[in-house]
């Protein structure tokens, strides 16, 4: 059971929750294939990613993990790659101009900030997290950023959880998790004792956009007095 203390602390997943890419995964694939002699049609390697991310097992957001899904999403135009290619592909995720900042996500973050919340980041990511964050001009609103792949666990494990508490230094009961997966983020935040919130943009969530977070924020106030 979570314990009733005031929630002072929020923390937020990264990818489809603060930001998502832009137009699209596929776009940003096409774009680089195209310049190593690779024609590809972004809504293919869409599809090709979508069932990727769905299939995978183990995923550690290694960078060889990330190889094997980028080829998944070429599928027979892959051998047609060069060895270049992903290496570029790589490297391109780190740059602010393929990422868009959801407007409802700076919105929230100001507000949150100018009301003296504590900020965080748990997200399952890779080494390029930080410096992406950097360049997407992010990294000020964090007290704290816990990125999977420095702790060796993913969300929904407890550990990560546990570990950005730490550095938050902060009880769990007074943390409220927000991200777009039920079970990575929502069901593995509560399960360590955090409050925690399931944002779906299609409906179907505890909420639909980040600018309901603060109304949650109190009510869970009012259920601590």
């Amino acid at each position: 059971m979570t314990p009733q203390c005031p929630v002072h602390t929020v923390t937020f997943d990264v990818g489809g929750t603060l930001i998502s890419p832009s137009p699209s995964v596929g776009h940003v694939y096409a774009d680089i294939a195209a310049k190593h002699g690779v024609k590809a049609e972004p809504s293919a390697l869409n599809e090709g990613f979508r069932e990727a991310w769905q299939i995978k097992t183990d995923f550690d957001y290694s960078e060889e993990a990330w190889y094997g899904l980028v080829k998944h999403s070429f599928g027979p135009l892959a051998d047609k790659l060069r060895e270049a290619f992903f290496p570029a592909v790589y490297r391109r995720f780190i740059d602010a101009e393929v990422w868009s900042v959801h407007e409802d996500a700076l919105a929230v973050l100001d507000e949150l900030a100018s009301r003296d919340f504590n900020l965080g980041v748990i997200s399952n990511w890779d080494d390029r997290l930080r410096p992406l964050l950097k360049n997407l001009k992010l990294t000020p609103y964090f007290q704290a950023i816990t990125v999977s792949c420095e702790v060796q666990f993913p969300k929904p494990n407890g550990v990560i959880f546990e570990q950005a508490l730490r550095s938050l230094g902060a009880a769990p009961g007074a943390v409220l998790h927000v991200g777009d997966s039920r079970e990575e983020d929502a069901e593995g935040a509560r399960n360590a004792g955090l409050h925690g919130l399931y944002l779906d943009r299609k409906g179907g969530g505890d909420i639909r956009v980040l600018t309901e977070v603060p109304g949650w924020l109190e009510r869970l106030a009012l259920e601590t007095e």
